[in-house]
């Protein structure tokens, strides 16, 4: 029925759809998504150790199919306080403007790299997927991941990352195109401005790797999984259209900036958080940005940020807040998630059969 079948039997699947992990929405997405035999994911990159176990909990009360707990892994920037002071004196008369002090103390989400404590916390819980963001992680940690029985899974931006990944053992990998939304999961390199289409990248990645490839970016339709399954992927991965869903729970200005998006909406930018991610064009993007040379690395780009986007999504306004959408969010249909998963499902297997 399906192409290419590899990733759903390694996993254990019905739908060769991966729910994209994003930070914000918990674990109602994955839930949903997995109950019907896709693969839910829960990101963690903002959640302490605690806040994961109660998550997969509630999880694990309402399904036994698998799922996929997700961590970011780049190497800790070194402090650098005179470029942290001259970021807050650029975006000072935003906070003047809304009547904010830049002075006082900010209290922001963590994006902690995987670690010795959140290791412990996969070995407690035995996801049957463990995904990584920017890279894996250290070697020790690695293993242990795999000696926890989970399959283990990270994102490439290029094929030179893919082969990377595949030296290092990885049971699948990640083809995030420069369509994706979010942070872009490049890691063997900074050139952003070169960063390669899904459909360019997954068949070059198909044919550089021995390991089933999911397909990520700009997928919001069944017309973009069956595409991808026909260009050599095991699966795909969708995030943006699983955010119009309910159990996403994403900000009320989110929310409408995805419902008027447009393919022309988005661009890439770092001025959110340091590192490059696409999100749709608002007032900090576009005066900031949308990359710029001033952001501290990542993640200390957001703390200045924080206050000002606090406060302008209380008032109603997205202006201050990252957006992000991949490019296909005018694609995405608005409904629940088991919903949608199984809707998507059935129509790209017809658009499949349809073509022999």
């Amino acid at each position: 029925m399906w192409p290419d079948r590899r990733f759903l039997d390694l996993v254990g699947l019905d739908h060769p759809i991966v729910q994209a992990p994003m930070v914000g929405p918990r674990g109602r997405l994955t839930t949903a998504v997995s109950t019907t035999g896709a693969l839910g994911s829960l990101a963690c990159a903002a959640l302490n150790a605690e806040q994961v176990g109660s998550e997969v909990a509630a999880i694990r009360r309402s399904t036994d199919r698998p799922f996929n707990l997700n961590f970011f892994c780049h190497t800790p920037a070194a402090a650098d306080p005179a470029r942290e002071a001259a970021w807050l004196q650029r975006v000072t008369p935003y906070y003047r403007e809304l009547g904010l002090d830049p002075a006082a103390p900010v209290a922001i989400a963590n994006r902690a790299p995987f670690d010795e404590a959140m290791c412990a916390v996969v070995e407690d819980l035995r996801p049957v997927v463990v995904s990584f963001h920017f890279g894996l992680p250290e070697a020790a940690l690695l293993r242990r991941v795999r000696e926890a029985g989970c399959l283990v899974v990270s994102s490439a931006t290029t094929v030179r990352e893919a082969r990377w990944l595949e030296e290092r053992g990885v049971d699948a990998i990640i083809a995030q195109g420069s369509d994706a939304g979010g942070h872009r999961g490049m890691f063997l390199t900074d050139a952003v401005e070169s960063q390669v289409g899904t459909f360019s990248l997954v068949p070059q990645v198909v044919d550089a790797v021995r390991v089933p490839i999911i397909a990520a970016g700009g997928i919001a339709d069944a017309r973009g999984i069956a595409a991808a399954l026909t260009l050599g992927a095991s699966a795909v991965q969708i995030g943006t259209a699983y955010l119009l869903c309910p159990e996403a729970g994403i900000s009320a200005v989110h929310l409408a900036a995805l419902r008027a998006a447009r393919d022309e909406d988005t661009a890439l930018t770092n001025v959110f958080t340091g590192r490059p991610a696409r999100g749709l064009v608002n007032r900090t993007l576009a005066e900031l940005g949308p990359v710029s040379a001033d952001a501290p690395a990542f993640p200390s780009a957001a703390v200045a940020l924080q206050p000002l986007r606090q406060r302008a999504e209380a008032e109603g306004s997205g202006d201050f807040s990252p957006l992000w959408s991949g490019q296909a969010a005018a694609l995405a249909r608005e409904t629940g998630a088991a919903e949608l998963t199984l809707q998507l499902a059935e129509e790209a297997r017809g658009i499949l059969q349809a073509r022999g």
